[in-house]
C-alpha cells in the first residue's frame, strides 16, 4: 500500500469514526438518513457536476448498474446501522459492525469458494471472532432478545459492508466511475429510494432538522469524505489492503462510545476493538 493510500485511510477513519458519533448522537430513524443523503446530494452537486463535465467519463450501463446497486447496498447499510444505535452503544454497535464485513468475507471464501487462506489470515479472523465475544460482553447475556437485537444488525452491517465494498472496488477500479462521482450517485439514489417515506413522515424530517441540524449538515459533509478518500485510494491498491487497513476507525469509534458517550466498560471494549484491528491487519497480509 502505498504512502499517500496510507494517509487517505487515515484521514478517512477519522471522518467515518466522527459521523457514526454524530449518528448515534441524532438517532433520527429513516427521516434523519434521508435529510443527510439530501444535504450531502445538494453539497456534492458542484463537484460531481465538474467531473462529468469536465473529465467526461463513460457511463454506460455497467456503471449505471453499479451505480444503482451502491445506492441499494449503502441505503440498507444506513438503516440497518441506524436501528442498531437506537437499541445499542457506539462502543458495541461500531466495532461489531465494521469487524463483521472482513470477517464473513473470509469465512464465504472458504465454505463457498473453497478458497485455502494462510494460515495468518485464520489467525486474523479467529482474533476479530475473539474481539466480538469480548466486546459483546457474556456470551450467556445473549440469550436475551434486548443484548442480541443489536449484534444481529451489527452482523447484518457488517453483510451489506462487504458487499458494497466489494461492488464499489469494481466500479472505481474495473469500469472507471471516479470515486466522488460514484458516492454522489449512491447518495442521490438512496435520496429517491427514501423520498416517499420522507414525504409521508415530513413531521419527523421537520423534527430532525430542528433538533439535530448541526448533525445533520456534519454526517453529510464527512459521510461522503470519508469514503470518497477510501474508493480514492482503491483505484491504485488493492481491496484486500485497503478494506482492512480502514478498520482503524474501530478504535477511534469504540474510544469516542465509550468516553464522549459514556458508555462504559471502555477497557474491556478498547481491548475487543484493539483485538479485531489486529485480527484485520493479519488479515491484509495474510
Amino acid at each position: 500500500m502505498t504512502e499517500s493510500a496510507i494517509v487517505l485511510i487515515l484521514i478517512a477513519a477519522f471522518g467515518h469514526a466522527t459521523w457514526n458519533y454524530l449518528a448515534k448522537k441524532a438517532c433520527g430513524g429513516t427521516a434523519f438518513i434521508w435529510l443527510f443523503a439530501t444535504l450531502s446530494t445538494l453539497l456534492y452537486f458542484p463537484l460531481a457536476l465538474w467531473i462529468i463535465v469536465v473529465q467526461k467519463p463513460l457511463i454506460g450501463w455497467h456503471q449505471l448498474g453499479f451505480m444503482l446497486g451502491s445506492a441499494i447496498l449503502h441505503s440498507l447499510y444506513y438503516i440497518l446501522l441506524d436501528k442498531g444505535y437506537r437499541i445499542g452503544d457506539l462502543s458495541v454497535i461500531y466495532p461489531l459492525a465494521r469487524g463483521t464485513g472482513p470477517m464473513l468475507s473470509t469465512i464465504a471464501a472458504i465454505v463457498v469458494l473453497g478458497e485455502h487462506p494462510s494460515a495468518v489470515a485464520l489467525v486474523g479472523t479467529v482474533l476479530i471472532g475473539l474481539g466480538i465475544v469480548i466486546i459483546t460482553g457474556n456470551p450467556f447475556k445473549l440469550a436475551e432478545p434486548t443484548a442480541r437485537k443489536p449484534m444481529i444488525f451489527a452482523i447484518l452491517c457488517g453483510t451489506m459492508i462487504a458487499g458494497y465494498t466489494l461492488s464499489d472496488k469494481l466500479a472505481v477500479s474495473t469500469f472507471l466511475i471516479p470515486p466522488l462521482l460514484l458516492d454522489w450517485s449512491a447518495n442521490l439514489g438512496r435520496v429517491f429510494l427514501l423520498t416517499p417515506y420522507a414525504f409521508k413522515n415530513w413531521d419527523k424530517v421537520k423534527d430532525q432538522w430542528t433538533s439535530h441540524k448541526i448533525e445533520a449538515i456534519s454526517v453529510a459533509v464527512l459521510c461522503p469524505l470519508a469514503y470518497i478518500l477510501v474508493l480514492t485510494a482503491m483505484v491504485f491498491n488493492p481491496v484486500s489492503y485497503i478494506a482492512p487497513a480502514r478498520e482503524i476507525s474501530i478504535l477511534i469509534g469504540t474510544a469516542m462510545g465509550a468516553r464522549l458517550l459514556s458508555e462504559g466498560n471502555i477497557k474491556i471494549r478498547v481491548i475487543g476493538a484493539s483485538a479485531m484491528v489486529i485480527g484485520l491487519g493479519a488479515l491484509s497480509i495474510g
